[in-house]
């Protein structure tokens, strides 16, 4: 199936699929009750409006432009993208979110940094700083997104997979400061900053974590070391004009200015950040063990509105004609949830009861866990949407959750709006779907936001 036949197939489905879960998104409200600015965070190995250039591929939106859109829906608004490491972990990434929205440069936090300084963390890297003020800006840094960002002129967080973790993260900061004591002079960790996020709206997120990450290790126990070799060997952690990178600064990853490639290459060999055993890592906050360790100490804030949007794109067992994938898993259990033959490609091998091509490694639709000293995973966890289990994407475990089909959302709770069924990780951000089908998510979410 071409990638058109794929869009022009899902195009009408998903209209159908997704008439339930629009349903339960309310519809918006007739007249705007703010007009607070938007920032749109991407999650695990997502890129900004500046990367992939030539390609007119976007995270947000794919061939489609979701930010362009959600700027003129019913008026106009202020929609900004924001960039965080694609690989980091969910403190890093608030960090970097924090500065790159308010102005300044990164610092990671005294204490934290010591934490992990076994790994060669960086305090306050050089590269990684925005200007708040363009008329003052002699080292020509980018411009800070929104710099009066403060409790009378707060945001509204729209989140996709880990970048609802990452929001998440930020705002426990912003009101809280840091669990780790002092962190030094950084701005971010005094807290008090009550007020300064309106809502935050997370997309298939995984606030429990998601179980392709205990699946992939099981199938490729050094996959993160792996990762770390293809960085090295593609110079995705090179030069700030590289089509795409790492943004591992933090970590000394990043090519000197006045560093040869070559040179760079040598230096990073065997970085210790891509270690399994290093917690400061996306490959630990995503798996369910680091989303619990994280929601320990990241609550729900009694001030913001939170919602939170599922999807869902597999289908139990069955001897036939349940619009699964029959090349990939010709032979299912109704015990079991199989990766739908419209999921994309890329995702279908671990979606399901095996790994393909493995034989005996359990992929998400059957992985189960009991050791009673880490997350235990059931069957409420097979189904998926390619990436994250659709279980974990409505609020973080024992955090306050309710559906949320109409009337008035409540603060300081997780407004569940339901799922999308028959949609993947990346149909819910438009990859390889066609404008009429998409942009209607999120003309719902503005409705809802801008109405609170």
């Amino acid at each position: 199936m071409t990638i058109l036949d794929r869009a022009i197939r899902q195009s009408g489905r998903l209209l159908a699929g997704a008439a339930c879960a629009l349903a339960m998104l309310g519809g918006g409200n007739a007249a705007a009750a703010n007009n607070d600015p938007v920032i749109l965070v991407h999650g695990f190995l997502g890129f900004g409006p500046n990367e992939l250039q030539g390609t007119g591929f976007k995270y947000w939106g794919g061939f489609n432009d979701i930010e362009a859109h959600m700027r003129t829906w019913n008026g106009t608004h202020e929609v900004k993208t924001a960039v965080v490491g694609p690989v980091s972990s969910n403190w890093d990434r608030a960090v970097e979110l924090y500065y790159q929205i308010k102005g300044g440069c990164v610092d990671y936090g005294a204490a934290r940094t010591a934490q992990y300084a076994a790994f060669g963390k960086i305090q306050k890297p050089a590269g990684k700083c925005w200007a708040a003020d363009p008329a003052n800006n002699p080292n020509n840094y980018p411009l800070a997104l929104y710099p009066q960002w403060d409790a009378g002129h707060p945001v509204h967080f729209v989140a996709h997979s880990q970048g609802g973790q990452t929001v998440r993260t930020l705002i426990q900061l912003l009101e809280n400061g840091s669990p780790n004591g002092n962190e030094g002079s950084g701005a971010l960790y005094t807290g008090g900053k009550t007020g300064w996020v309106k809502s935050a709206t997370t997309i298939s997120t995984p606030h429990d974590g998601t179980t392709l990450r205990n699946v992939v290790l099981n199938y490729v126990p050094n996959v993160a070391e792996w990762a770390g070799k293809f960085v090295e060997v593609a110079g995705l952690g090179g030069s700030g004009n590289a089509a795409y990178n790492f943004k591992l600064e933090q970590y000394g990853l990043a090519q000197g200015p006045a560093e040869r490639f070559s040179d760079f290459i040598e230096r990073t060999k065997g970085a210790a950040f891509w270690s399994i055993a290093n917690k400061d890592s996306a490959q630990w906050d995503l798996s369910p063990d680091g989303a619990k360790e994280l929601n320990a100490w990241v609550k729900t804030s009694p001030n913001v509105f939170y919602f939170s949007i599922g999807s869902k794109a597999t289908e139990t067992g069955s001897f036939c004609c349940n619009g699964t994938d029959r090349i990939v898993a010709p032979f299912q259990s109704s015990s079991y949830q199989y990766a739908r033959d419209d999921m994309l490609f890329f995702l279908k091998p671990t979606a399901g009861e095996w790994v393909v091509p493995s034989i005996l490694v359990r992929g998400m639709g059957s992985y189960t866990q009991e050791d009673p000293s880490r997350v235990l995973i059931n069957s409420s966890w097979f189904a998926n949407d390619g990436v994250v289990n659709t279980v974990s994407m409505r609020a973080p475990a024992g955090q306050p959750v309710r559906n949320h089909t109409s009337g008035a959302p409540v603060r300081g709770y997780w407004n569940y709006l339901g799922y999308y069924n028959q949609w993947d990780h990346f149909d819910v951000i438009g990859w390889l779907l066609p404008a009429t089908t998409v942009y209607p998510v999120f003309d719902n979410i503005a409705g809802i936001i801008y109405g609170l």
